[in-house]
């Protein structure tokens, strides 16, 4: 027979503890909570890039334009013994922090290619496809406004993505767009922006370095080693990684492709089954909770807190502990500060009389909000038609319309390749006027289209 339950006994001369907290605990309690809420709502990381990258623009155009490109142009050292490397503050951004946001895009594709929408080959070469129609309609659409000579160099422009940009307008949208989108939009901006790194190599510099590639094999071959050997500590990769960085760079490709390959090098396993950790995570509870019958638990009790400590570890890949670890820094400060850096485009002293710069900004603008979209739906669909490719799941017609607009949004790439392309300072401008404007639009249609879209029914894609 169970009796009454037991009441706990107070002796008279103790205090009771008091069962209500701290008023102030409470707010900081519920202020935290609010901000963690915040957080986690991934509309809030495109807020604040659209909100960066207008201050930057303002601020440029403003009577203190002086100082916001004094500021990214302030010189920063690393220095090692005798060895210094010193670059602006934008380079630092740019090629440096971007390079872990690429990071964080390089394990969401190998996760993607490993068990989500990207895992079968159909599938996954679709975004290939789109991608290389993408580079192709704008370059051609670009060089029919602009057949002299010295503009035809800027083809390039409007043939990348935004990556940062892209996915901070897609972000607005929330939740009514699909997870299977989002991937595919990083699919093709990735592909794009590899395609544009190597139109840069081969079109505008003066070729790739053969011994920066080699130390970028070297820092592979060592991230290869230690996977084979089971190190999974993240800061035994650090020396790998920089080494990597140092390569690409080196060799005059894109630093930030350093993030890409070693995202896509990160397992997307874990190391043991769930199984397996779900019965270590038992046998360690079970064993903490007997310690009180042993003479000396100290030592067991050690061994099953450190058991329980490395469960995370056990039952989540490498690559999603490292995304949960970094989407915090990448969402609400590299990329705001990437947009801080490059949005501040100076639009005065413009001279849009003269046809050329008519011509480029034009030219640019068109290519990317229109013939973006164009090219990545005409590519999609003549791949989809043919029985080359496949439409992922949950992926529609009006998804791949969605992805084409949002890869209009060129900007700081397209930024880049245009400072390469030309020489005059005037082309330069007008260039970086079609790339503002251009964005902007491409950014406003996609959220239009996908406010429009979301509202329908889905339907089965045909």
């Amino acid at each position: 027979m169970v009796g009454p339950p037991r009441r706990s006994v107070v002796p008279v001369n103790q205090p009771r503890r008091a069962s209500v907290k701290p008023r102030a605990h409470e707010v900081a309690e519920r202020a935290f909570s609010a901000i963690e809420r915040i957080l986690h709502i991934e509309a809030m990381s495109g807020i604040v890039l659209l909100a960066a990258a207008a201050v930057a623009l303002v601020w440029a155009n403003s009577p203190f334009a002086e100082s916001y490109h004094h500021l990214w142009h302030t010189e920063l050292s690393v220095k090692l013994g005798s060895v210094e490397f010193s670059r602006p503050l934008h380079f630092w951004i740019n090629d440096g922090l971007m390079t872990i946001f690429f990071l964080v895009v390089g394990m969401e594709i190998r996760r993607e290619i490993h068990e989500g929408a990207l895992s079968t080959w159909r599938a996954a070469s679709l975004p290939i496809v789109a991608a290389l129609g993408g580079v192709c309609v704008p370059a051609l659409m670009y060089l029919a406004f602009n057949h002299d000579a010295q503009q035809s160099r800027g083809w390039a422009i409007p043939t990348a993505t935004d990556i940062a940009f892209a996915l901070g307008v897609l972000a607005l949208l929330g939740r009514s767009i699909p997870s299977n989108v989002r991937v595919f939009l990083l699919a093709l901006a990735i592909i794009d922006d590899i395609v544009a790194v190597l139109i840069i190599a081969l079109f505008y510099s003066g070729g790739i370095d053969v011994s920066g590639l080699a130390i970028a094999a070297v820092a592979i071959a060592m991230v290869f080693s230690l996977q084979a050997i089971g190190v999974n500590s993240a800061a035994a990769y650090a020396i790998p990684s920089m080494l990597l960085w140092i390569g690409m760079l080196s060799s005059g490709a894109h630093p930030t492709l350093a993030g890409v390959i070693l995202g896509l090098l990160t397992p997307a396993t874990s190391r043991h089954s769930r199984q397996r950790t779900l019965d270590d995570a038992s046998s360690a509870l079970t064993a903490l909770s007997r310690e009180d019958q042993r003479e000396n638990p100290d030592a067991s009790l050690a061994k099953s807190v450190k058991r329980l400590r490395d469960l995370p570890r056990d039952i989540l890949s490498p690559g999603t502990r490292m995304q949960i670890a970094l989407h915090p820094w990448v969402a609400f400060v590299i990329m705001p500060l990437f947009a801080l850096a490059n949005a501040g485009v100076t639009l005065r002293g413009i001279d849009f009389a003269q046809p050329a710069a008519q011509a480029v900004a034009f030219g640019v603008c068109l290519a990317l909000v229109l013939g973006k979209p164009l090219g990545v739906v005409a590519a999609s669909w003549l791949a989809v038609r043919s029985g080359l490719c496949v439409l992922p799941a949950q992926v529609s017609w009006p998804g791949i319309w969605l992805v084409g607009l949002l890869a209009g949004i060129g900007f700081t790439m397209s930024i880049f390749i245009a400072m390469l392309a030309f020489r005059d300072e005037g082309l330069v401008s007008a260039a970086k006027v079609g790339v503002l404007v251009a964005s902007i639009l491409a950014a406003s249609l996609g959220l239009a289209w996908g406010r429009i879209s979301s509202r329908r029914r889905p339907t089965a894609a045909s």
